[in-house]
């Protein structure tokens, strides 16, 4: 293995890998040249740098940071907006800009990304994150499963629908699409399956008929007639899961539990 920085002067770049959930992958180099190596094509990006790295050996989580330009078009701000880099893996590394070997010091995944209009700031989570996650499931009066998920009992593809985009509303972020009931998918989810926002997962936050509103902002290239699938919403109440679904086998809660309002209400007096 090369060993870095046992010399006085050392040919050694960091490079940066991202690996979008919609599978494309992204390299760059603080190197002032492109470097080609691991099969991605790391792009010159002097002015990322990683801003605090920081490693431990327990079970305490590894933080990193990283600060950079919005310098190349494969990073756009509508892309970060529309959340299209969000969760995705990373890996930070050295490498020989000579040789190409390299060598990773930290891999996690994207946190928080806040942009102001001159640069971009990520937060990076490392594998260890996991470990802050509850593990013994906490007490709620409506279903904690994911619908169509694990515990939920449900299949996904008996409520997701191939449909095509019949209108748009850019400045309102609605999408409508023929021959569906909008009530049916809020708290759903669109997917659309071409387009500039290919398989990336937009929630559904209200419907007024057939229009749909989205969570995040839709691409102004899109497109009317671009295929899509939607999937059905759910409330995560009881009502519904009996009434609709007919699952309250599996619902995930428990809605007669009494909260801690009940310590505060006021007696009432027999009749």
């Amino acid at each position: 293995m090369r060993v870095f920085f046992d010399r006085e002067l050392d040919t050694a770049a960091t490079y940066w890998r991202i690996f979008r959930r919609d599978g494309i992958a992204f390299g760059f180099t603080s190197h002032d040249r492109d470097l080609s190596f691991g099969g991605i094509k790391h792009r010159a990006a002097p002015g990322m740098v990683p801003a605090a790295i920081r490693m431990t050996s327990d079970l305490s989580e590894d933080s990193a940071g990283v600060d950079g330009a919005l310098s190349h078009d494969s990073i756009r701000e509508r892309d970060l907006a529309a959340g299209l880099f969000d969760s995705a893996a990373i890996e930070i590394g050295i490498v020989d800009w000579e040789t190409f070997d390299h060598h990773a010091m930290y891999s996690g995944t994207l946190g928080r990304i806040e942009d102001d209009r001159r640069g971009f700031s990520a937060e990076l989570r490392s594998a260890k994150h996991i470990l802050e996650q509850d593990l013994v499931p906490r007490t709620s009066p409506t279903c904690r499963a994911a619908f169509c998920g694990p515990g939920c009992g449900l299949s996904a593809n008996k409520f997701t629908s191939r449909v095509t985009l019949s209108g748009f509303n850019l400045d309102l972020n609605r999408v409508q699409f023929s021959g569906t009931s909008g009530d049916d998918f809020v708290g759903g989810k669109l997917r659309f399956l071409s387009g500039p926002q290919t398989g990336m997962a937009l929630g559904i936050i209200s419907a007024d008929g057939n229009w749909l509103t989205l969570d995040r902002p839709l691409d102004d290239a899109i497109a009317t007639g671009t295929p899509a699938e939607l999937t059905e919403g759910c409330d995560h109440t009881l009502l519904t899961c009996t009434n609709r679904f007919a699952n309250a086998v599996n619902f995930r809660g428990e809605p007669f539990l009494p909260g801690n309002d009940l310590l505060a209400r006021y007696g009432q007096g027999g009749a």
